[in-house]
């Protein structure tokens, strides 16, 4: 194979034309070598090979625009406590993208008000869905999601946090499976599974298991004919390799972790047969178009962001929230308890700057792993908790905690009566819960109490953001944010394509300033 040589060039000409991904760029010889032009072509100008335009909606697999009727292959993840909002959402649809509601931790009333929202003002469009999170502390509350889920047709459903398959996930994704004239399998309701780990993977890439099922139609939850085609496609079609994410997450590097999940899902799809493409994505860490364009490189169908949402204007983060997110960067986060797993001792990823959220969290847990009951707290570290993060007595604390469960779920409150350790998860897990919600609500009181999630990417995103009009948070929309990364993630794919074609390519192509997209 022979190697071009070193061309004399002009750097500022070749950074310029870079840009403009949309028009087809020419390698021209000449007597200097080689050079790059834009819109020309000709035998007078000694053609060598021609590089395609480029589109941000072509950074992904076509499938996954053709599926889920989008323009591009973006997603806003469902960011819980309804911090991805309606509004975002809906502007998400309406902007070519998809978008998740997120339910997590909300009551189901609140959820169906969303579901009722949405599917008014979006009837008709297919890009938009909802967040079913895995609840292993309350089955109930995640089986009448389901069910509101289903019930109201809503498009797309997005599994996180779960470990294992469940009935109320795998009911999501079997429920209204049907044949069309010629056999295939159509799905009611498009389901993505965010994981984190291959064996999790393989659960969602794999057809749901028969013992779950036979019980799932034994409740008459699925027809016979539902768990048939459910026994021969993969619970989701849609697997997002979430690396190091906000909330939930195992802080692992994309760069390690969706190859492993790539490879795992062409295994499957050899080993099952499956007619139709199952599609991988990436999330965790992408808040620049760097970012973004390194996933698309390493195979990524689609992309989902997450933290920078968090900004956008239509996120349901306070004002205050928002602001300690503008000034976050990349080491101001850390690992904290979870609160919908508060006893089995997993954590989530949180801001640091700003609050005492993570610090105050990790107490409290410490002092539930080292002791049997409330009863049992040494004085020192009651006295902290009383003063520090509940600012009341244990005793008044509790009695919030009983009216809370009783409305949610009163059986949690029988389970306490003769477990004084539940009890005492009971009590800590309120205080894990209203520290997201202090955040959304802006309590000036608990500012130092917020837990606000994300990942490094908010501080990647604040870097690459300042000094631009996109470090104002008027401009902050979850369209404009996106379309900025899609295009940069364009801008640096084209430098990338006209480097390894031989063409010195100066650093400065590789960089690519925010500019007003709509």
């Amino acid at each position: 194979m022979k190697t071009l040589p070193q061309p004399a060039f002009q750097p500022a000409r070749i950074a310029e034309l870079v840009d403009r991904i949309r028009e087809p760029a020419h390698v021209v010889a000449s007597g200097a070598g080689y050079g790059l032009a834009v819109g020309e072509h000709g035998p007078e100008h000694g053609v060598i090979g021609v590089l395609p335009p480029l589109y941000p909606e072509w950074l992904g697999d076509r499938t996954f625009n053709e599926t889920h009727g989008t323009r591009f292959p973006y997603v806003a993840g469902e960011m819980a406590g309804g911090i991805a909002t309606v509004e975002m959402v809906t502007a998400m649809a309406r902007g070519g993208m998809l978008g998740f509601f997120g339910a997590g931790g909300l009551g189901l009333p609140r959820v169906q008000d969303a579901v009722t929202e949405l599917a008014r003002s979006l009837a008709g469009l297919p890009n938009w869905g909802v967040n079913l999170i895995h609840s292993p502390n309350e089955p109930v509350t995640e089986g009448r999601v389901a069910d509101l889920l289903i019930r109201s047709g809503v498009p797309c459903v997005c599994a996180s946090a779960f470990t294992d398959l469940t009935p109320a996930v795998v009911r999501c994704a079997a429920a209204g499976l049907t044949r069309d004239a010629e056999g295939g399998i159509i799905r009611r309701t498009r389901m993505f599974a965010k994981i984190s780990r291959p064996e999790t993977a393989e659960r969602f890439l794999s057809p749901a298991p028969p013992e779950l099922l036979r019980g799932l139609v034994e409740r008459g939850q699925l027809t016979a004919e539902e768990a048939e085609l459910a026994s021969l496609v993969p619970v989701a079609e849609d697997i997002t390799v979430e690396a190091d994410s906000g909330g939930h997450t195992d802080n692992r590097p994309l760069v390690s972790l969706l190859p492993v999940i790539l490879a795992l899902r062409d295994k499957l799809v050899a080993r099952f047969g499956y007619r139709r493409p199952v599609r991988v994505g990436a999330a965790g860490g992408l808040g620049t178009p760097g970012a973004l364009a390194a996933a698309f490189a390493a195979g990524a169908a689609y992309v989902v962001t997450g933290s920078v949402n968090q900004v956008a204007v239509e996120s349901g983060l306070s004002p205050a929230a928002k602001a300690l997110l503008a000034a976050a960067d990349l080491a101001d986060v850390t690992m904290a308890p979870a609160a919908d797993m508060f006893e089995q001792g997993v954590k989530v990823q949180v801001l640091r700057r700003g609050t005492m959220f993570a610090a105050r969290a990790t107490q409290l847990y410490e002092a539930y792993r080292d002791n049997d009951s409330l009863e049992d707290l040494p004085e020192r570290v009651r006295t902290r908790i009383e003063r520090d993060i509940l600012r009341m007595p244990v005793a008044d604390a509790w009695a919030e905690t009983e009216r809370f469960w009783r409305e949610r779920d009163p059986a949690e409150l029988v389970r306490a009566r003769t477990d004084p350790k539940h009890r005492m998860a009971l009590l800590f897990r309120s205080y894990l819960g209203r520290s997201s919600r202090w955040a959304v609500d802006g309590d000036t009181g608990r500012r130092a109490d917020f837990q606000i999630w994300c990942g490094p990417a908010i501080g990647a995103f604040n870097r690459w953001t300042a000094g631009t009009f996109l470090a104002e948070q008027a401009n902050r929309t979850v369209v404009q944010i996106a379309l900025n990364l899609l295009e940069g993630a364009a801008v640096l794919t084209r430098a990338h394509q006209l480097r390894v074609y031989g063409l010195p390519v100066p650093p400065e192509a590789f960089t690519f300033t925010p500019r007003r997209l709509v």
